[in-house]
């Protein structure tokens, strides 16, 4: 079983084409599940921001996979295969676990560094989790890119490099209306991205700020957080949107709905007076008629428009951004080593399980065909047994875990069953706790979380670890 991902971005696609792919609610559910019952895919889970949709999947063919994939993102989107394909990138095993680990620092963004990734990636994984489509695999890969864009954004400031796109675009609107402190705000949507402009524009001391959204209790908390830092905020219901339109200097919409939310008849049924207005658009599909740009006095960015952001974002600490590649290649690197040795410990456990066989089939032998034995003389013959075979099996077995963590590593797991004449099946048999117990660190990360329940009784290489355990005391 390998990692892959298949989708598109603001970097592959145009924003009409990911506004045809974007995915969400009830749609986002629906197809995580046709995923995740295709054909060679075991585990899935999607990322869908208002600039990407990724689809990682865990499959056992690449090429399967990835037409599997495809034509679900297709039927999903409504968007013809053939049109789309020219939209995708897939990144395969290595390459996924690297595309994980970029994106979750934002260095796969439209603002390279912003931080709402994270908040995505989880809300990606936990989704997963609901509707039960991911394993130990992507569960184990997803968390550990979460750790790692953490880590980036506390070790280089990326996140203060770059920006936010709401702060951008909230850039790109004080040029057309002057300081942001002088505006009546109103923000359409209570998610994210919203409470995160209500936040901005309470740090910049808007004149007053209007949150309108469809579940009112949501907009109360947005209000109520703004009204915290000092500023003039209420709530709205939705049915009164376009008297709050035409109060309002700046306009901010990201919800998630399928058609347009506000309309250019709308505004002129409120009435144009020429005065200077800014509609930012975050959303996906939009919510604003791009005709609302004609109007006199108004002016329209939508993630299109934000794109031109992007350059101007990569010019800034570009110490950071390479820091942060540094950290990613490192951190792939470890990632990729761990998974590689937690591969191997199967075998290892199923060598150390086939070894104390033996040696309890001898010590059996023995007791029968020396019966006057005492106790005493029978614990000391069966230590010392055991002691032998673990110092015989230690250097190998330690070795073949750490020569298994570099690239091909796969090919000593082989070789041990080959010399061994292992079951091929045994490995598949041992079960976690055993396959994290001989793992190690890296591989207990990797394995880690059994069934629970009442502990199990030790096996034979348990038994052969514990005196292999003794041995290292006594020396």
């Amino acid at each position: 079983m390998s990692v892959l991902v298949v989708g598109l971005s603001h970097q592959s696609a145009p924003v009409a084409m990911l506004e045809r792919a974007a995915v969400s609610g009830d749609d986002l559910r629906k197809l995580l599940h046709s995923v995740n019952d295709a054909p060679h895919v075991a585990e899935t889970a999607i990322v869908s921001t208002c600039n990407r949709v990724e689809v990682y999947a865990v499959v056992d063919k690449f090429h399967g996979g990835v037409s599997a994939i495809s034509e679900l993102l297709s039927l999903h989107s409504g968007v013809p295969l053939d049109d789309l394909s020219r939209h995708l990138y897939v990144h395969y095993e290595d390459r996924a676990v690297q595309h994980a680990f970029s994106v979750a620092c934002g260095m796969e963004s439209m603002v390279v560094g912003e931080g709402q990734i994270l908040g995505q990636i989880r809300a990606a994984l936990r989704l997963a989790q609901d509707e039960e489509t991911i394993g130990r695999d992507l569960h184990d890969l997803l968390q550990q890119a979460l750790r790692v864009g953490k880590r980036a954004h506390h070790e280089t400031g990326i996140d203060r490099a770059g920006a936010s796109l709401v702060s951008v675009g909230l850039d790109v609107a004080s040029t057309h209306l002057g300081p942001l402190d002088r505006v009546s705000a109103l923000v359409v949507g209570a998610g994210a991205m919203s409470g995160l402009a209500v936040a901005t524009l309470a740090r910049a001391g808007a004149r007053e700020i209007v949150v309108a959204n469809r579940t009112h209790e949501k907009a109360v908390r947005l209000a109520a957080e703004a009204a915290m830092a000092g500023v003039s905020a209420r709530a709205a219901d939705l049915a009164d949107l376009d008297r709050h339109l035409a109060a309002a200097d700046l306009v901010v919409s990201c919800t998630g709905a399928t058609g347009l939310v506000i309309t250019r008849a709308q505004l002129e049924a409120a009435g144009v007076d020429g005065r200077p207005r800014f509609f930012l658009d975050l959303a996906l599909p939009h919510d604003v008629d791009p005709s609302v740009r004609d109007l006199p006095g108004a002016a329209l960015a939508g993630l299109e428009e934000l794109r031109t952001a992007e350059q101007a974002a990569e010019a800034i600490g570009p110490e950071a951004v390479e820091a942060v590649r540094a950290i990613v290649a490192g951190e792939v690197s470890t990632f990729l080593g761990a998974a590689r040795a937690a591969a191997v410990a199967p075998t290892v456990v199923a060598l150390r399980s086939k070894a104390a066989d033996v040696v309890e089939a001898e010590l059996s032998r023995l007791t029968g065909r020396l019966p006057e034995l005492d106790d005493k003389a029978r614990r000391e013959i069966t230590q010392t047994v055991r002691r032998v075979v673990d110092k015989l099996l230690h250097a190998p077995t330690v070795r073949v875990k750490e020569l298994a963590a570099a690239p091909g590593g796969d090919s000593y797991a082989d070789a041990l069953r080959e010399l061994f004449d292992l079951d091929p099946k045994a490995p598949e048999a041992v079960t976690r706790a055993d396959i994290a117990r001989e793992a190690g660190d890296g591989g207990a990360a990797l394995f880690s979380g059994g069934s629970g329940g009442s502990s199990p009784q030790p096996s034979a290489a348990d038994m052969t670890t514990e005196a292999a355990d003794n041995e290292g005391r006594s020396q």
